[in-house]
């Protein structure tokens, strides 16, 4: 890949971030967004951390794991069961989020 290849690459992608992230905020910055939409926002961080979740729990070589490592296969169910207490119990993402990196490495580490 030569630098001109390189450098347009690295434009588009300026370009994009700042067309996608950049310039909704600073467009919607001083008006007030309807209950509505500011409600169905709301949802976006649990979905992804869902989708996240789930590609982990979900993955292809669950059932290759089942036959050679039967509880290497069911560590991320584990940390799932322990991230769901949590989350009845605090309602908050981000100690969902600590919780399930930290049990699936204790539970990584000691199994």
């Amino acid at each position: 890949m030569s630098w001109l290849d390189f450098g347009i690459i690295v434009g588009l992608s300026i370009a994009s971030i700042l067309a996608c992230r950049v310039l909704p905020a600073m467009l919607l910055k001083s008006r007030e967004l309807p209950d509505r939409l500011q409600e169905a926002l709301g949802f976006i961080p649990p979905a992804a951390f869902a989708a996240l979740v789930a590609n982990d729990l979900f993955s292809a070589n669950f059932f290759d794991a089942l036959y050679t490592d039967s509880i290497g296969a069911f560590l991320p169910w584990l940390a799932t069961a322990v991230v769901v207490a949590v989350a009845l119990i605090t309602r908050s993402l981000i100690w969902c989020i600590v919780t399930g990196v930290g049990s699936l490495a204790l539970l990584m580490f000691f199994l």
